[in-house]
């Protein structure tokens, strides 16, 4: 799915990569059941490791000629949603992240992931927009809230938060309006 992900933005023009992050704990794709790939590789890959193959995915991608080193962004689904807040925090060049529903607290472990967002979202600079059901039984309404409350408001370092589809619309809107915007410059 993550692959087809980056087909598709890379059919829009961009330089889309999407590295594989598994592969030292194990082969994600000889996995049929979500239940034991999560826990028999997913959940042993540590924060430090996902954010040093993300610099080097990002030096790769500058490296190749192909991307524009100004513009750089992380674009996480579930678990890769979680990651896009971790690597926000970790790289303060990152131009923006957008997390889809990765979960902000309760994964912490001293060894593997040290803190969850919720720890650092007041330490992100990196415009990182969250979207999250309204319905999640996996992120909590009061997470949701608090997170909110630690983040900067809209600019450099913000967080924005979605829960619903109206307001999504609204965000994505503006997103486009900008990049369309910075596109003339």
């Amino acid at each position: 799915h993550i692959a087809d992900v980056a087909r598709r933005f890379a059919r829009h023009g961009y330089l889309a990569i999407a590295p594989e992050l598994f592969v030292r704990q194990g082969d994600a794709g000889s996995y049929g059941e979500i239940a034991k790939l999560m826990s028999e590789v997913v959940a042993k890959v540590p924060d430090a490791q996902v954010c040093a193959d993300l610099d080097a995915t990002l030096a790769f991608a500058r490296a190749s000629g192909s991307a524009d080193a100004k513009r750089t962004g992380l674009v996480g689904y579930c678990w890769g949603g979680r990651t896009a807040w971790v690597y926000a925090r970790h790289n303060g060049n990152l131009n923006a992240a957008v997390a889809y529903y990765g979960l902000l607290e309760g994964l912490k472990t001293p060894d593997l992931r040290p803190q969850d967002p919720i720890d650092f979202a007041d330490a992100i600079k990196v415009p990182v927009l969250g979207l999250y059901s309204g319905i999640d039984a996996f992120v909590k309404q009061e997470t949701i809230a608090k997170m909110r409350g630690l983040g900067r408001p809209i600019g450099l370092g913000s967080s924005q938060f979605v829960t619903d589809l109206e307001a999504a619309r609204k965000v994505m809107a503006k997103a486009v309006a900008n990049y369309a915007e910075s596109r003339k410059a």
